[in-house]
């Protein structure tokens, strides 16, 4: 009882809203000026998830100070300003202030698993010590800032497949034998703000890397979340923000199991957040369910399954007012439609997503949504037209993905380019499709997805037939000494 009183700690005092920020982001919707950030982050190298919520978190003053890549993205955008010119404190005045927040703060008797599990974990877009935390929440301490720094330099000189295995290789500490039985004391915003960040590291690992090697990793802030909303938040908002992470956290985990071919346990995560939707009455998170059950639906042979997810999804979705969103949903629709050889039904479900994506971006756009772009439209595009057999138009629009896509996105590269295979192979093009299936093949050191292998294979047994074609017999070749993934 008395761990949970604070009438020790100080009157909260509000955070200043940014005006410098806010004057810099012009006549810029929040997600106009996200988009321009991840531009500029792409032009040094940098990757950083921005979104419009986290640049309404900064106009608001809950971020004092950006972390590293932030800083880097942000000096580069603005040259010649400083952090201060950009409305930000200094760097040493956050740390000095966190210090000092750490020692006259209610102790704690254990770390939240989540925060335990991330707290080593870092990847290219560095954990974000200073920017993920509200420095006037009476009920967080700051007990880790400096050895975050350390971990993000460590991590910066990694790249490639054993970054994704490692940045999640201390996600092990959550899932000892007596983790479930240790006291778990009451959530608050900064044990949601790492479920959160839990949530995007592991999109950002699967963008680059593939399902595999990540799945059976992520499976362990799943649980330690579900040990939150178990133990009880201090603040209504904050257990909605729990809730809402802890959705999306199985989502994440249900899509690595889908992506990774383990079907039933995909259909098994996505119910348990289509279930946390519902207890809350969270409509995001309903429709981003059932928009992965619809398409998880597509991929298991349910086709009539995958029509009725999307349109719920749809239903649920409508009054959220984000038009990219209303698109991708088509798109699931239409593949349902595909599966069942309804290519009236297919067609008018892509018509439907066409002219909603045209709308363009808005501030409703979900975050989850940041891979859907051009070139996803067009590789969901010619997987319908693939699935009803019309190989030529299939793999035109397959080719249009693979060369619209966001470097960023490998993992994406590699099922467009698989599609673009399959396809070319089954319309008669061998010689075209060795090609880009050799391409395939250069990207798996760095990309590891069952989807993506079992496509490959696929086309291999359709090329069988033609060995003799300009490059058929380098690419079956390569193919079957390639590693396969456990």
């Amino acid at each position: 009882m008395a761990s949970s009183m604070v009438t020790s700690s100080p009157s909260p005092r509000p955070p200043q809203p940014n005006r410098a920020f806010r004057q810099l982001r012009g006549q810029r919707s929040p997600a106009e000026f996200a988009a321009a950030v991840r531009r500029a982050a792409r032009e040094i190298g940098e990757r950083v998830s921005c979104d419009a919520r986290y640049v309404g978190r900064v106009e608001a003053g809950e971020i004092r100070c950006p972390n590293y890549a932030y800083e880097r993205v942000f000096l580069h955008m603005f040259p010649g300003r400083t952090l201060t010119d950009l409305g930000f404190a200094p760097r040493s005045s956050v740390r000095g202030r966190r210090a000092h927040a750490a020692e006259d703060a209610p102790p704690s008797h254990t770390t939240s698993p989540v925060c335990a599990a991330y707290a080593t974990s870092e990847t290219r877009e560095a954990h974000e010590p200073y920017d993920t935390q509200n420095p006037h929440d009476p009920f967080e301490t700051y007990d880790n800032y400096e050895e975050s720094d350390v971990l993000r330099r460590a991590f910066m000189t990694g790249s490639g497949a054993t970054v994704a295995a490692a940045t999640l290789g201390p996600l092990k500490l959550a899932t000892d034998a007596g983790a479930a039985e240790r006291p778990v004391r009451r959530a608050g915003a900064s044990e949601a703000g790492s479920l959160e960040e839990a949530v995007r590291r592991i999109r950002l690992l699967d963008d680059r890397h593939g399902a595999d090697g990540l799945y059976r990793r992520a499976a362990a802030p799943l649980r330690a979340a579900y040990a939150l909303l178990d133990a009880g938040a201090t603040r209504q908002s904050t257990a909605d923000r729990l809730h809402s992470g802890a959705g999306e956290l199985a989502i994440s985990v249900g899509w690595l199991a889908h992506d990774s071919g383990r079907f039933d346990d995909a259909r098994s995560h996505y119910a348990e957040a289509l279930a946390t939707a519902r207890v809350t009455d969270d409509d995001a998170l309903e429709a981003h369910a059932f928009c992965n059950m619809a398409f998880l639906a597509r991929d298991a042979g349910r086709p009539r399954e995958a029509v009725r997810a999307a349109q719920a999804a749809q239903r649920v979705a409508r009054p959220l007012g984000s038009a990219r969103l209303m698109s991708l949903l088509a798109l699931r629709e239409a593949g349902g439609w595909a599966g069942l050889a309804d290519r009236t039904g297919c067609e008018q479900a892509l018509a439907r997503a066409q002219v909603l994506y045209e709308r363009g971006h808005s501030d409703a756009d979900p975050e989850w949504m940041s891979f859907y772009g051009e070139a996803e439209l067009e590789g969901l595009e010619a997987q319908c037209w693939s699935t009803l057999g019309d190989w030529p138009r299939a793999a035109r629009h397959a080719r249009h993905a693979a060369r619209l896509q966001d470097p960023h996105f490998t993992r994406n590269i590699a099922l467009y380019t698989a599609e673009l295979a399959d396809d070319l192979a089954r319309g008669g093009r061998p010689d075209e499709a060795a090609t880009a299936g050799m391409r395939v093949l250069d990207l798996l050191d760095e990309v590891q997805s069952s989807r993506v292998q079992t496509m490959l294979a696929g086309t291999a047994r359709v090329l069988l037939p033609h060995r003799r074609a300009s490059g058929v017999s380098e690419f079956l070749e390569r193919h079957a000494s390639a590693p396969r993934t456990a």
